[in-house]
């Protein structure tokens, strides 16, 4: 008889347990359910039929997976665990459908007309200073807390201001910058900052119209159709780009990913151009800037390192900066809790896994002044965290520093 070739991405899986150790979730727990080999069991499970996509106890521990991937590079088997876990979210979405919550925020980031206005609100009252002054370690106090992390500091936020590049050599390239939802709202700065930089380092910059969310947390949810549907709008609006420079990690991970989600050369093509800015950046040198001192710990997005598998590009960008002290965190693997909307889906979960981050930031030495990160999850949620505990930590994406750096070097023009 001719051995059927089980096509799973989860099949590879010889149950070794590597995964453990680098599982956040399982760390915090000590919960087998709640490690990736245990969740692959469930999960292979649910592929043979042996359980329904309606079992509590399997919607409890895949809901509680932060979907980080931290467990795919420790694997020596190669298991495809973020390709399972997606098709085994989609067949939950539909059997049972998307928690209530989780529906309501999908909703908003879907439509455009509904989160530019919310995110626009939400700019103004940061403006205000009212989450700085109400942001703690309550669930209220620490949502105040994420929305004052994206304020822009006081001189990075100026230092470009109104400026461009000078001098720069051309020919590296036009580049089209993905602005999606919340970096087009609350991180703006960084956008700014992205911008000024890649143009510093000889890139053509571009503004394209007509873009969509990136429709990660759709995808991560399970709600593949609204996925997809977003993907559709954004390959339409890219018609004309040697690369797509993106400064958030989770929505980087999946463009790049577009041609698996969508299928076809067109999405294929699309995902080939993407690169994190700082891939782009690092390509180009960077130039040196200005000296900064300042003490930084960088600390490696999920979706960078694990799903982009990004790991030196940020770092050279950080190296171009004379003075500045740049040490890896210890931990920088492992996730800071945020995943997406999983902090507000499993708040419990999430800050248990941030505790440990933010233990690790207090207790490096020298202390940091700034943590440089580069997804904005990431930086809402580790700020929250670093206020919660009154740490005076600021936390910048990389371009930004680079930025300030190019700024007091004199690489702009007004």
């Amino acid at each position: 008889m001719t051995a059927v070739h089980d096509r799973s991405p989860l099949a590879a899986c010889v149950h070794c347990g590597f995964c453990l150790p680098a599982c956040p979730t399982y760390l915090a727990t000590g919960d087998e359910s709640d490690s990736p080999r245990g969740r692959i069991v469930l999960m292979r499970a649910l592929e043979r039929g042996e359980l329904a996509p309606t079992d509590p106890a399997l919607g409890q521990h895949l809901d509680a997976c932060l979907g980080c991937r931290g467990c795919e590079p420790v694997c020596p088997s190669g298991v495809e665990y973020g390709r399972g876990l997606e098709a085994a979210r989609a067949a939950l979405a539909d059997a049972r459908g998307i928690a209530p919550l989780a529906r309501l925020v999908l909703g908003v980031f879907r439509r455009t007309w509904l989160w530019r206005p919310a995110f626009t609100v939400a700019r103004w009252l940061r403006a205000a200073g009212v989450p700085a002054r109400l942001a703690g370690g309550g669930r209220a106090g620490f949502a105040m807390g994420m929305l004052a992390s994206t304020r822009p500091a006081h001189s990075a936020g100026r230092a470009g201001e109104g400026r461009s590049a000078k001098g720069a050599a051309s020919g590296r390239g036009t580049v089209a910058l993905f602005r999606g939802c919340v970096m087009d709202t609350l991180f703006a700065h960084v956008h700014s900052a992205a911008a000024r930089t890649l143009a510093a380092n000889g890139y053509t910059v571009i503004d394209v119209p007509g873009q969509q969310c990136c429709g990660a947390l759709h995808d991560h949810a399970g709600d593949v159709a609204a996925a997809r549907s977003l993907a559709r709008a954004n390959l339409g609006a890219f018609a004309r780009a040697d690369f797509i420079a993106v400064d958030s990690a989770g929505c980087g991970a999946l463009l790049k990913d577009y041609g698996h989600l969508l299928g076809g050369e067109a999405a294929s093509a699309f995902g080939a151009k993407v690169r994190d800015v700082t891939e782009l950046l690092a390509a180009a040198g960077p130039i040196p800037g200005a000296p900064l001192e300042r003490e930084v710990v960088y600390d490696a997005p999920c979706h960078l390192q694990h799903a982009q598998r990004v790991h030196a590009e940020p770092l050279a960008v950080l190296g171009a900066i004379p003075g500045l002290r740049v040490r890896l965190l210890p931990g920088s693997d492992k996730c800071c809790g945020s995943a997406g909307i999983y902090t507000l889906l499993q708040p419990e979960m999430s800050r248990a896994v941030l505790d440990a981050k933010i233990t690790e930031i207090a207790e490096a030495d020298p202390r940091p002044g700034i943590v440089a990160t580069g997804n904005p999850g990431c930086a809402m949620q580790i700020g929250a965290g670093l206020i919660a505990a009154d740490l005076p930590i600021r936390v910048r994406h990389p371009v930004e520093l680079l930025d300030e750096s190019y700024a007091l070097a004199g690489h702009y023009r007004a």
